[in-house]
This record gives C-alpha cells, structure tokens and sequence, in this order.
C-alpha cells in the first residue's frame, strides 16, 4: 500500500494551536494544567494527556528588530528506523502497512525502553513507576481517522494550510518546491526535515532555519544498541536457560522418585 504522511510548513504556522485542540477532541484527551512561566507555549512539554504541541522558540534581538516567533507541532515523528519498534517486548509499537508507528495500548507492559531510546524524547509514560504499572502514549496519527479514508485531525484543523497529509511521495515532492521557494525569497538555511533521516520520516517538516533551531537533532540516530541484543539475543537464551534448569529440576525429580521406589520395594522384600 502507498505510505502516507505528514507535511508540516512551519513557515505556514501561526502557532494558533488549532491542531493541538484538535488532537485532544479527537482522541478524547483531558487538558493539562499547566503554570504560567513567562511563555505562550502551554503546556510546556508533551505529556500522557498531549500528544501534539506547538513548541515556541524566539530567535534574534528586539533591540535590532531581528526578534521571530518560531512554531513547529512537536510530536511522533513515525520513522522509518524506529527504536521504538525495536526495542518494544511486547509488538505494542508497530510499523502500520501505511507506514506510520502505530500503538496498541492494551499490549504496552510499561517497560519505558520506547521512552529511552527514541532520538525525539517523543513517547511519553503515566502510571507507577514504584509498582511497574504504566503506560506509555503518544500520537497515533489517527489511525481510526485514516483507516477509513478520513485525514488525520490535526491536519483537518490546520486554518492556514501548514498541515497536509497524503501520499509520502507527493508530500517530498511538495515539501522540496517549498523549500526552494523559500531559498530564492532569502531563506538560506531552509530545508525538507524527514525525506531522508532514519530511514525517512512519516511526518516531515519544512523548515526555514537548521534543524537544531527548532530543537531538532541535525542528524538522529537509530541506537537502540543494548536493548535491541538483550531482545534479540539474551532473552531467548535465558528463556532457555530457565527451559533447561525446569528440565534439570524435573529429571532429578524423577531420579529422586524412581529411587525411593526401589528403595521401599527392597524394605517390603
């Protein structure tokens, strides 16, 4: 099936936030309350109950009239190479057949391997960490929504056309003509965020300054490292090492019965 995806123009972006309202409707999801902390990004980072926020940075200077509001829609990025899909024991975190990272919530175990190796900080756990019962959330890219042909609510939200959802392909071909547009108005660092890192990502960005201006790694990597050989290599082999101590146990229970059998029939004898 044809991958689908995100393209958010942060050019576009009014930081209205009419996307962030819009994922907490539809996914049924409570506000936050949050503090006043001499910002307008509220609430200050993505918790269990926030899966998309805009995030708010102000570059240059008032004093030489350079001061910009930057706005970039902080959430799952749904990559191609995702860590997350890796290092999850249990195929809560998956890759859908359209190519987004989808999450089944009644399999997560709470483990938090998915919050510790993703290069975003994106997945986000509530629960006890004491007694171990947690559960992570984070953006499903709405798939009750685009499983039925319908777009992602964010997207449907977006006033000014930052937002578009459609076939990855065409996203990439979009998002490179809006960069060059950008570059020939003056924007020199402009640059289509996700064709290409870790493996391609399913939201992709546009941005009109270097990624890390936006609080974006210039180059994420996929290093779910230990985990990923605990997984793949450890946990079979203590499962049979585990297999094969029952197995003692239960020989020597039977060399252990099949003596006092004899034993006894010698007594009776």
């Amino acid at each position: 099936m044809t991958e689908k995806a995100l393209l958010i123009d942060v050019s576009k972006c009014t930081g209205c936030r009419a996307c962030q309202v819009a994922c907490k409707e539809w996914n049924g999801l409570p506000a936050v309350e949050t503090t006043c902390t001499g910002t307008y990004e509220n609430p200050p980072d993505l918790s269990p109950d926030t899966w998309n926020k805009i995030k708010f940075t102000e570059i240059g200077s008032t004093s030489d009239g350079t001061m910009r509001w930057l706005f970039r829609s902080e959430r799952c990025l749904h990559c191609t190479d995702a860590s997350c899909v890796e290092v999850c024991p249990t195929g809560a975190v998956y890759h859908h057949e359209l190519g987004f990272v989808a999450y089944d919530r009644t399999k997560c175990t709470g483990c938090g391997y998915c919050t510790q190796y993703c290069p975003f900080n994106i997945p986000q756990l509530s629960g006890n960490k004491l007694t171990g019962m947690q559960k992570m959330d984070k953006c499903t890219f709405c798939l009750d929504r685009v499983a039925n042909g319908l777009e992602p609510a964010c997207s449907k939200a977006c006033p000014t056309g930052a937002i578009s959802f459609g076939n990855r392909g065409d996203l990439i071909l979009k998002g490179s003509s809006r960069v060059n547009d950008l570059k020939s108005n003056g924007y020199s660092n402009a640059y289509l965020y996700g064709e290409h890192e870790l493996g391609g990502l399913h939201t992709m960005y546009v941005l009109d300054e270097k990624p890390e201006v936006y609080g974006l790694p210039a180059d994420p990597q996929y290093v779910p490292g230990y985990e990923v050989v605990r997984q793949d290599i450890l946990k079979p082999l203590g499962w049979a090492l585990i297999a094969a101590a029952a197995g003692g146990f239960a020989l020597n229970f039977l060399v252990s019965r099949s003596r006092m059998v004899k034993a006894g029939k010698k007594e009776e004898e």
